[in-house]
């Protein structure tokens, strides 16, 4: 979360229909609403695309996105569940 990007990334996918056009290549049958692909991100920061994929794995690893691969595209959401184990252990431990 130190890094001002990274932090509008969580940000922008608590409402994706917000900040981001429709994902084409993500329909209803794939079961992953809200995603986002990493091109889309990388349109909206004017990041590389291997930039913005570099700190969107970090997040996936630290537990705060899921991802889905979708044929050459890759998806990514917030885990909402582990966002919220890791605001309680933010509010308990400072």
């Amino acid at each position: 979360m130190s890094n001002e990007k990274r932090y509008h990334i969580l940000k922008w996918l608590k409402t994706p229909e917000e900040y981001f056009g429709p994902q084409c290549h993500l329909t209803d049958a794939c079961q992953f609403a809200g995603g986002v692909c990493v091109g889309s991100f990388a349109e909206k920061t004017g990041l590389a695309q291997s930039v913005i994929s570099g700190y969107l794995v970090k997040m996936h690893k630290a537990g705060l996105l899921e991802s889905k691969r979708i044929g050459q595209h890759t998806y990514y959401r917030r885990n909402e569940a582990n966002i919220r184990l890791f605001k309680e252990m933010i509010q308990d431990e400072l």
